[in-house]
């Protein structure tokens, strides 16, 4: 059974349309309790962690009521990282986690998304199975049934604790100066604790949510505030997260920009040298250079469809110790997701070791020229179907022959088509990108046009 509400991470969407509407989410949280706490011996418990979004309040409630629909005990710990969640409901021993959270989306949006209790993101028969009974009547148990909710209090600073446990005992922060660029989300709070009690001089932007400025010219998607601080103050490093926590991308002291493939680079290289890396895994979306680096070394490199879910998958299937995407996503030995917190520690402790700037780490290691073009296109997945977008691809690709590589592909959270283009120079990748860009568009504004006139 095809999903028709699940993308790559959940659910997600503009808040007061479906499927991010009160009601709906209610019911998915009626179902989810059902499917993720069959079999539990004793009262089931789930966690709910969310992002600093207005609509969080109301989404928070509608979930919160749906579980104690189907006798669920409901642990809240407000605002924290996705991956602060997947944390806790392990540590927590609970049955499930929810996360309530658009990530990088614009503010109006709002999404849910589910850890099992082993802290992983859901298989697709589960999320399927969910959907499935979301169709069946609501029913609920006897009144002394219901399920019942409490806030977990120590919540952040468990997860701050734990964050620094993953660093070096050996080693700390002292001596370096950093800027945080936290988007006005989730790790507005938690990111500065932690950093400035390993011992790092902390200067902090994106850190005072309104409800309505998470990542609003701020974090992991928009960059540019957070490198002219970082050249303006002379600091080390500067780390942007996304909304939600769960990716990061890096500033070093040169103001250049390291995204997710010059992050896992990095990490995997030190892992190398320790002897611990039998291999990585990226995405389709991984750049050509990351892997012509692991080639060099004789490391395995494997490429999973986008979204970290499915780079855990691959991880654990193979039994590979990191993983990650060019978004930022990063996924260490030390969590069950992305978690930009831990990622930047690992970095840091590199760092440190070595004595070196992040710029000097760098080395000859250069990305492949990338661009990436995202259309605005509503229902994508059936739009890139059709027989004359596939033959628009196949023209581009044909155009580029074997000096580039091409991805087109409908993205999992958004309403949009993903277009990314590879090419050994970057003018070749620009104007392929550009040239498919402008012919799909055509394409999708023809059938638009057709479909108002019938």
């Amino acid at each position: 059974m095809a999903r028709q509400f699940f993308g790559t991470d959940g659910v997600r969407g503009r808040v007061g349309d479906l499927p991010m509407h009160p009601e709906w989410v209610l019911r998915l949280g009626w179902a989810a309790g059902h499917v993720l706490t069959a079999g539990t011996q004793g009262r089931p418990r789930v966690v709910i962690g969310k992002d600093t979004r207005l609509s969080g309040y109301l989404l928070e409630s509608a979930l919160e009521s749906g579980l104690a629909a189907a006798g669920v005990d409901v642990l809240l710990v407000g605002p924290l990282p996705t991956p602060a969640i997947a944390y806790l409901t392990r540590t927590l021993r609970a049955d499930a986690g929810i996360v309530i959270s658009a990530s990088h989306n614009p503010f109006p949006d709002n999404g849910i998304k589910f850890f099992s209790g082993d802290g992983l993101k859901l298989a697709d028969e589960i999320e399927e199975a969910i959907e499935a009974r979301m169709n069946l009547p609501l029913t609920l148990p006897e009144a002394d049934r219901l399920g019942k909710a409490r806030r977990v209090d120590d919540a952040a600073g468990r997860y701050v604790e734990f964050c620094k446990t993953t660093f070096p005992s050996h080693l700390d922060l002292r001596g370096l100066r950093l800027v945080l660029d936290c988007a006005h989300g989730a790790t507005y709070k938690v990111a500065p604790m932690v950093f400035a009690e390993l011992g790092a001089q902390i200067e902090a932007i994106g850190v005072q949510p309104d409800g309505l400025n998470i990542n609003a010219e701020v974090g992991s998607t928009a960059p540019e505030l957070l490198r002219s601080q970082v050249v303006a103050s002379g600091a080390d490093m500067g780390i942007a997260f996304d909304g939600d926590g769960d990716r990061l991308l890096l500033v070093d002291g040169e103001g250049e920009l390291w995204d997710g493939d010059s992050i896992l680079w990095l990490l995997a290289g030190a892992m190398r040298e320790a002897g611990t890396l039998n291999g990585v895994v990226g995405t389709l979306m991984s750049n050509l250079a990351l892997e012509q680096a692991f080639a060099d070394w004789g490391v395995p490199f494997v490429r999973a469809a986008v979204g970290d879910r499915y780079v855990l998958e691959q991880m654990r299937a193979r039994g590979y110790p990191l993983g990650g995407e060019s978004s930022g996503h990063i996924i260490t030995p030390a969590n069950t997701t992305g978690d930009g917190i831990l990622a930047a520690l690992q970095v840091l402790a590199i760092v440190q070791q070595r004595r070196q700037p992040l710029h000097a780490l760098r080395g000859d290691f250069r990305l492949a020229p990338q661009i990436l073009r995202s259309l605005p296109i509503t229902d994508a997945r059936a739009f890139v179907q059709r027989a004359d977008v596939q033959e628009a691809i196949r023209r581009t690709a044909a155009e580029l022959g074997g000096r580039g590589r091409l991805l087109v592909r409908p993205s999992g959270t958004e309403p949009l088509l993903r277009i990314m283009v590879e090419a050994s120079d970057h003018a070749t990748a620009e104007a392929a990108a550009t040239g498919l860009g402008e012919r799909l568009t055509l394409l999708y504004h023809e059938q638009t046009r057709a479909c108002a006139s019938n």
